[in-house]
Order: structure tokens, then sequence, then C-alpha cells
């Protein structure tokens, strides 16, 4: 039932709505039917199953065939969603070419909520960063960005991290990238949930991460924020050299 739900929700990411979406698996699951065998398997009226399926034709996830009685077929999921990602990345190049120039981005501060939307803040950063990049994040969380991480050091950025590892963790678990070339390693105390995040000394990222809608994080390219930020980071650095505290992974 899980599976189910989690389906439907991401074909409608898809643009489907809920009940082409329900109908879309069930189509896939029956093969080529009419709306009057569709509606007779799932129980809908086949006023609202013939809705659906104009919709699924209309938005390219089932084909139409013309006979004695009118046939659908499901179009294969991979094809599908390729050609609404198709769509999408022509008309982000679009956009891209003919939107009216933007100002300069406001130094004021804004806040993220919500695990999904302070997660794609993070990975615009670490993608758009073009020097250097600081990340205070437990090694759990920093894990769903190893991609990104892995592409800094690709491009030759300079990559500082002060993580720390959950007690029920082992070390190896980890994603910690030993002796990687441009990357420092700082292992601290586990600040569990609180992140920070600073790209070119010129934008800075922090609150919480990991509480699905409960998290919240301020961003923000106040100079100022960032100059406090930065030194704050730089000083529990140095305490933990002087400390030796796990001693720092180069």
């Amino acid at each position: 039932m899980l599976e189910e739900k989690k389906l439907a929700e991401y074909l409608m990411s898809f643009g489907l709505t809920g009940q082409e979406a329900s109908i879309y698996l069930e189509l896939i699951r029956s093969g080529t039917s009419n709306g009057y065998e569709l509606a007779k398997n799932i129980g809908i009226s086949r006023s609202n199953v013939y809705k659906a399926l104009e919709g699924l034709a209309d938005k390219g996830a089932a084909y139409v065939s013309e006979g004695v009685s009118r046939k659908f077929t499901a179009v294969d999921v991979g094809e599908f969603c390729q050609n609404k990602i198709n769509s999408l990345i022509r008309k982000q190049e679009f956009l891209l070419e003919h939107m009216p120039k933007e100002k300069e981005e406001a130094e004021g501060y804004v806040t993220i909520v919500a695990d999904e939307n302070i997660a794609d803040k993070i990975r615009n950063m670490l993608m758009t960063a073009k020097k250097r990049v600081y990340l205070s994040m437990s090694v759990p969380l920093l894990s769903q960005f190893k991609e990104e991480l892995r592409e800094l050091t690709e491009r030759n950025i300079k990559v500082v991290m002060l993580t720390a590892f959950p007690k029920d963790m082992d070390e190896r678990e980890g994603l910690l990238p030993a002796k990687t070339k441009g990357v420092k390693i700082y292992l601290t105390s586990d600040k569990k949930n609180q992140i920070g995040i600073i790209t070119d000394s010129t934008y800075v990222l922090t609150g919480e991460l990991g509480k699905g809608r409960d998290s919240t994080c301020l961003y923000t390219g106040q100079a100022n924020f960032v100059q406090v930020f930065k030194d704050s980071m730089k000083n529990e650095i140095r305490l933990l050299e002087l400390e030796g505290k796990k001693g720092a992974r180069p």
C-alpha cells in the first residue's frame, strides 16, 4: 500500500493528477484496455475513468487506438518521464535566454523551510561554488550530498568540513574521502541536525536539516553576517587543531 502511494506521488510529480496516476498504474497492470474494463477493475465511474484516460493521452502518458471501442495503452514510464524532463529542459533554456535581467542578489536574509527545499538550496550552493566551501554537518546529513562533494573535488574547489559520526555509526560507514586532494576534514562534536555552509566567503546557509517539515535555515549574502559566521567556524577549527581532538584529516 505504501509503495502504491509512493508510485502515485512520484507520477504526480510529472504532471499527473491523483486520479490519472491511479488509472495509469492500473493501465500498466492491465495492458491495453478501454474505459469500461478499467472502471470495472478498480470500481471508479466510467465518466471519471474516461476523463482520466483523456488526460493521460493529452499529457503523453497513454496511446489511443481507435476500433470498435476506443482503447488505451500506457506509455512506458521511462519514456514518459524522459519526455517530461526533455520538455522541462527546453523550457528552462528558453527561460534562461529570455527572462528579464535580474538585479544583483539582495544582501538580505531569507528563511528556507523543510528538508527538501533546504537540500535543494545546499546542492545549488555547492554546484555554483567557484573557489571554496566550508561545511559544518554530521556525516549522515553530508552523505546525501556525496555526488556534489565529489564534483567539487573534480573542479578543484577547496573543501573544509567540520563533521562528526553519531555514536552508533562506525567511521568506516561514513563518506569521508580520506586524503582527497583539496579536502580537509576536522572531526568535531556531533551537532546532530545543526548545519552551516559558507561558499566563496559570500553566502551562508545555517540552521537545521533532517527534521522534515520542521527544518528551518537562514540564507544570506549579507557581508557582516558572512564574516562573523566564517570567523566562528575558523575559531572552531583552531580549537580543534590546538586540542588535537581526534585529529584533523587532510
